[in-house]
């Protein structure tokens, strides 16, 4: 049978009515820019998150450029970021001027490698941006010590790990600023584009949520130069709608992750994902390891099957031709990135797979192998 990579039918048709009726809410008071609706969602997630402030923005990559613009970020900064990660996390580095210096990271978790943060910080350096990739977290507790060494901002790029904990904290709470998206296929997946920006700082926090609004505060006086990074109305009362369903959407998804887990383990050639110590894994993405040069042939192996997959990322971000002329110590050191874009390789995970679905990828992934 057919089994799509994603299916987010499957997820909003059920609840149909409420998302109805949050749609008719925001049509009826007009109010189609923040508003109401927006600050009933910054309101839910907060205390989700348990944080001071959470301001709602146009996309997680807004919230990342946001939240680099709130920390005075000036040309020829140095941001750290691993180079396996999507594109967002260096570009919005590029966009302020700055320069992303790209560091490896571990070939298990593929979270960034802490031991290369430290060996490219410069006197230049400014911020540390860890990427919680495919929903689990980086290891925060030795970015946050060797941050505080150094004086430097975290910014953590949580886009795919809402929810996420490690040793029991939020994932995005931890440093100077999280950032978040809501993009369809997240674990709180919105019906178009949305993210957040979170900080338990005061003075950040209020600082961010002017630059949202064109640096203005109040109405037609601005004090500084910000952007235009407002969220609609529309997408917060469908989040809020979904926020109240999040736990269950991300239970299936753990039980769906720890089915492949089961039903895997042992195949030749396939390295599994794990969960690091301490980390609530919420699975964004069930990522392999296909070893031998074969992930293509898997890949179409499983595509041949009407089985959805997907490499996540096939190009590491200090290989990206736009990033070609940027310093050498920017781009060296990255051989496990550069190994891992040829091996993984990302399979149906999203909550509402039935049995037989996974019945299926499984089945299909171990004729392959053997």
């Amino acid at each position: 049978m057919p089994v799509p990579l994603l299916d987010v039918n499957a997820q909003n048709l059920p609840i149909e009515a409420e998302l109805t009726e949050a749609f008719q809410r925001v049509l009826r008071h007009g109010m189609f820019i923040l508003g109401k609706e927006v600050d009933q969602f910054e309101a839910d997630v907060r205390a989700f998150l348990g944080v001071k402030h959470a301001i709602a923005v146009s996309s997680g990559t807004d919230a990342l450029v946001l939240a680099l613009m709130a920390l005075d970020l000036h040309p020829g900064d140095e941001v750290i970021c691993p180079a396996f990660t999507f594109f967002a996390t260096g570009g919005s580095v590029a966009r302020l001027g700055a320069v992303p210096v790209f560091v490896d990271v571990d070939p298990v978790s593929f979270n960034v490698n802490v031991d290369h943060i430290r060996a490219k910080i410069t006197p230049r350096t400014k911020a540390i941006m860890p990427v919680h990739l495919f929903g689990q977290s980086a290891d925060m507790d030795a970015i946050l010590a060797l941050a505080k060494e150094h004086g430097l901002r975290v910014i953590e790029d949580a886009a795919q790990s809402f929810g996420a904990t490690t040793h029991g904290r939020q994932t995005g709470t931890l440093g100077d600023f999280g950032a978040y998206s809501f993009f369809p296929s997240k674990n709180l997946g919105g019906l178009g584009d949305a993210g957040l920006l979170v900080t338990n700082d005061e003075k950040l926090g209020d600082y961010a949520r002017i630059l949202r609004v064109h640096g203005m505060a109040p109405k037609y006086y601005h004090h500084f130069v910000g952007a235009n990074f407002r969220i609609d109305a529309l997408q917060s009362a469908f989040l809020a709608v979904k926020l109240r369903h999040y736990a269950s959407y991300t239970a299936r998804r753990q039980a769906n992750a720890a089915f492949y887990l089961e039903a895997l383990a042992g195949t030749p050639g396939i390295v599994l994902p794990s969960a690091s110590e301490g980390n609530d894994h919420i699975w964004n993405q069930f990522t392999l390891r296909v070893l031998n040069g074969r992930r293509d042939a898997l890949k179409d192996h499983l595509l041949s099957s009407k089985i959805g997959c997907e490499v996540y990322y096939p190009v590491t971000l200090d290989q990206q031709k736009c990033f070609a002329n940027l310093p050498p110590t920017s781009l060296s050191g990255c051989e496990v990135s550069h190994q891992l874009a040829g091996e993984v390789l990302s399979i149906p995970v999203y909550p509402e797979l039935s049995s037989a679905q996974r019945d299926e990828v499984a089945a299909a992934i171990k004729s392959f192998a053997l």
